[in-house]
This record gives C-alpha cells, structure tokens and sequence, in this order.
C-alpha cells in the first residue's frame, strides 16, 4: 500500500502563485447553476461538428514497464498493429520519462510518444522536475495533466495542474487535460459538478484559440484500474454534460470541435461500444494499453 505523501513544497509554493486564477475560475463555477444540476446538461449538438472530430486512441503506461528493452518491444509493437486498415485515428503513448526517446525511434511516424506529466516551472530549484522546454527539445508535443493518481497520490491541486496546462500551451505544445468523480460523487449525483470544477479550473486563462491543442480525457476515479468499466449509456451522459460546460466556458462551436476521450478500465471487449457513443471522441487506456495485442484492438476499434 502505498504511503500518503506531503505535497512537496514547490507544489505549495506553486499554487499560492496560481490562486488568482484559480479564484476568478472557481467563482464562474459556482455562480453557474447549469454546473451543479444534471438536468440542465445536454445542449444542442452539431452533427456535422461531431463527424469532424478525428478519434484519438491513447494509452498510459505510469510506471510501466521496468527495462528500456520492454519499453522499445512494446512500443514497436504496437506501432505494428497501426496498418493501412486501421481507422483514420490519431493514436498516442503517455510513458515515463526515460523511455520516450527510445519509444520514438521505435515506433517511426505511426504514433505520437507524449510524457505523463510535466513541471509548470521552466527551470530552477525544482529536483526531479521536467519542464516543457526539455519536454520539447526531445520532440514530444503532448503531455498529460490532472490525472487522478496525480491529484490523489502526489497531492497536485488544481491550481497546480492549470499551471501545467498553461505552460504547455505557451510552449506550442498539446495537452490532455484528465478529469473525473469518485464512487461516492458519482453516487451522489455529482460527476457533472465535479468535472465542472475540473474543467474551469484546469482550463482557467486557455483561450478558446488555444482549446484547439487541447483534449480532455474523462476517467471516473472509480473505474481506473479496478476493471469496473461505466456503461456506453453512463459514460456519454458525462460526456454530454462536459460539452455543455465547455460550450459554457467557450461557446458551442469550441465545445463540439474539442476531443473528449474516456478512460477507465477500456478493454477491447468495451470500445466498440463505447466509441459507437456520439460524445466519446476516443479513449485513455492503462493497463490494456500494456499488452499489444489488447490495445491494438483497441486502436482498430470497429463501429
């Protein structure tokens, strides 16, 4: 079991400098009835908007796996199962830092190689931190945020992750901005106002210019990991209501060209169905993303 640890103290320091922001996104969410009741989800949506939108298959290893030489083998691989037959899709890898360059020159043109997370801090006293800069100098353009083993175990506030989102952007890169509810909010009804709160914060100071290089992975806290999967139906009433708020926040052109994937225990006997869904634009994969032949059927998922 994993122990508890402090947020370390340039997290502290981080969000402190972020708490301006954070206050002006906070108090636009909470003042929005729309973001705390279900039933005022669901706007209009644009078919033409959602035919637009390009599927985008993802998987994060975390901390997987334990040699460069899996790494290279597994990557390579599944660039193996990208062929000429596959759907017109954007498919990328979140892995540790330390295997991205090796994973790039395995994996040629067929995919993107993207970093799990990244310091909001260009340079300076930050041990163990990688900044965007770095990020970019090896070649990644995208890099997750706001994933809630992040958030939960590490302590990342959300002030912190929209410096992450921000730093990202201002380096001419993409992000995949992660959000989601626990058991209990779910129970409660709350997903929506959850990932509204998610959503504003993460998103605070993002122009609708820039929303363009950015996607929003949904994963419901309850479902990484534990095998339990939302149902299509469940799992596109978030999605639905996550556009809402984005077309909130931006207007509903923005709100029907952004990408929103789902994540959580996606397997190869889910994504049919899930993608089938008009809202779900993809999928952030974990532990099926660990095994070529299940996340290649993933990426040729069929609808």
């Amino acid at each position: 079991k994993l122990p508890v640890l402090q947020p370390i103290n340039n997290i502290l320091l981080y969000t402190a400098k972020m708490k301006l922001l954070s206050a002006v996104a906070l108090v636009s969410t909470l003042t929005s009835t729309s973001a705390f009741a279900p039933s005022s989800f669901g706007g209009s949506k644009s078919s033409t908007q959602l035919e637009a939108r390009k599927p985008f298959i993802s998987g994060n290893w975390k901390l997987n796996p334990q040699t460069k030489d899996e790494a290279v083998a597994l990557a390579s691989d599944i660039a193996s199962k990208i062929t000429a037959d596959s759907p017109d899709a954007d498919v990328a890898l979140f892995v540790p830092y330390v295997f991205i360059e090796a994973a790039m020159g395995s994996v040629g043109d067929k995919l993107q190689v993207g970093a799990e997370g990244v310091c909001p801090e260009i340079k300076g006293a930050f041990t163990g931190a990688v900044s965007t800069s770095m990020l970019n100098s090896v070649g990644v353009k995208w890099a997750l945020a706001g994933h809630s083993e992040r958030r939960v175990i590490f302590g990342e506030t959300d002030e912190y992750i929209n410096g992450q989102c921000l730093k990202l952007i201002e380096q001419g890169m993409s992000v995949m901005l992660c959000i989601g509810e626990s058991e209990s909010e779910y129970d409660q009804n709350l997903a929506g106002a959850v990932c509204a709160v998610q959503l504003k914060k993460g998103l605070a100071g993002i122009s609708k210019e820039e929303m363009s290089r950015v996607a929003i992975a949904y994963e419901p806290v309850w479902a990484i990991g534990t095998g339990k999967v939302a149902t299509p139906e469940t799992a596109q009433n978030v999605h639905e209501k996550c556009r809402a708020i984005l077309a909130d926040m931006y207007d509903q052109e923005t709100a029907d060209a952004t990408r929103i994937l789902y994540g959580g225990s996606v397997s190869p006997e889910s994504v049919d169905e899930l993608m089938s869904q008009p809202d779900i634009d993809g999928a952030l994969v974990g532990g099926a993303s660990l095994d070529s032949e299940k996340f290649g059927r993933i990426i040729n998922f069929q609808v």
